[in-house]
Formats: C-alpha cells, structure tokens, sequence
C-alpha cells in the first residue's frame, strides 16, 4: 500500500479559504447550482429557456343532433362533449362540476343513455342525438320531472339540478324508479352537496308513477 496517493488518483487540497476574489457565499451558490445541474439536467436537444414546439391536431367535421337540431362544426379532436355545449353551442345549462366525472352535474342524454358529458370525447359521438337540460321542457311547459322537483323543493344552490333531472330522465327510462331505495341507488353517481337527496328522490318516484317515457 503507498503512503500517499499517486499521480493518477490525486485530491484536491481542502478549500479552507476561497480563492482570491471569490466569497464564501459565492463558492455556495456555485457548488449549489451544480448540484441542481447534475440532479436535473437539461433535455436533449433543449437549452434552458428555449420554448418547446406543441402539437396541435387537425380540426375534424362532426355532426350533433342536439336538442333536435342540427349542429355541424369543425372541432378539436381533444373536445369534451361538455366543453362543445357550454363553449361552442352555448348551451350552458350543462354545468361543468369536478370535471373528472365524479360529481354528474355535467350529465346529458346521448342516444338516450346518460353520460357523464366532462369525460365523453365529443368527435367520437358524430351523428349522435345529444339531449340537454335545454330540450327537457315543451316550450313554456315543464316537464312532469321539472315540475317535480319545483314541487319537492329538490335543490338549493341550484347548481347540481340540471344534471339530476338528465338522471332522472335516464333513471325513469330505464326502469329502475321503482322505490325510493332504488332511485337513490342508481343516482347515487350524482352528488348534490346541498344535501337535497329526500326531495330528489321523492320528485323522480313522483315523476315516474305518472309519466311514461
């Protein structure tokens, strides 16, 4: 074993003092931004501050029957059915909640299914019949589940409503408002955080025995 290192593995003498003309605090910021240099390095190609190029899809031509009518449009491929009927048709009855599909305030009909409209990509629904809160009513006359929930006093803040009675259409339609048990079962995906749930249900059981859909 040598006494003392070789040529070949030589260390640097300790730093006890900075050189000539450079401070303590300066030797700090400079070893401290190395540091960060060698955790997080550059990406290949990119210098630091140098903007990146995005990618921006072509638009597609999509068709959606809404409401009844007709609406032909140039979209982004990326476009939520929800972000189409607030942003491009403007439809703003559909409310845009979590925006995760969690809450159902976003929920349409879409060939007579209920949808979660915040998660439901709007060009893969081209030539499909979309029905919002707007084509609910008959003109001025409200529809028996419209009328019911004025009844029930089923909301508060209001803001969750819309997507409650686009549930309830599909609840009813589908069959299972058959109990109050039943109706709070299968509209358990909307969440009404004003706690309005007995007068929901009681308008959707009410509905239900009198309208057929």
């Amino acid at each position: 074993m040598r006494d003392k290192p070789g040529p070949d593995c030589a260390l640097p003498a300790p730093l006890d003092k900075p050189p000539v003309g450079v401070t303590r605090r300066e030797v700090l910021q400079i070893g401290t931004a190395a540091a960060i240099a060698t955790v997080v390095p550059p990406v290949a190609g990119v210098a630091y501050g140098q903007a990146t190029t995005t990618f921006e899809p072509a638009p597609v031509r999509a068709t959606f029957i809404v409401n009844g009518q007709s609406n032909s449009l140039d979209i982004d491929t990326r476009l939520s059915v929800l972000d189409l009927l607030r942003e491009q048709l403007s439809l703003t009855g559909t409310k845009k909640g979590c925006n995760q599909g969690a809450c159902g305030a976003c929920t349409v009909l879409i060939d007579g299914n209920r949808v979660n409209a915040c998660l439901a990509l709007a060009a893969v629904y081209d030539g499909a019949e979309i029905t919002t809160i707007e084509g609910v009513a008959n003109g001025e006359e409200l529809h028996p589940l419209q009328a019911a929930f004025i009844e029930h006093d089923a909301f508060q803040c209001g803001y969750c409503t819309s997507g409650q009675i686009m549930s309830g259409l599909a609840c009813m339609k589908e069959g299972h408002a058959n109990s109050k048990e039943e109706i709070a079962s299968w509209m358990s995906g909307n969440i009404c955080r004003c706690g309005a749930y007995p007068g929901i249900v009681t308008a959707v059981e009410q509905a239900a025995k009198g309208e057929v859909l």
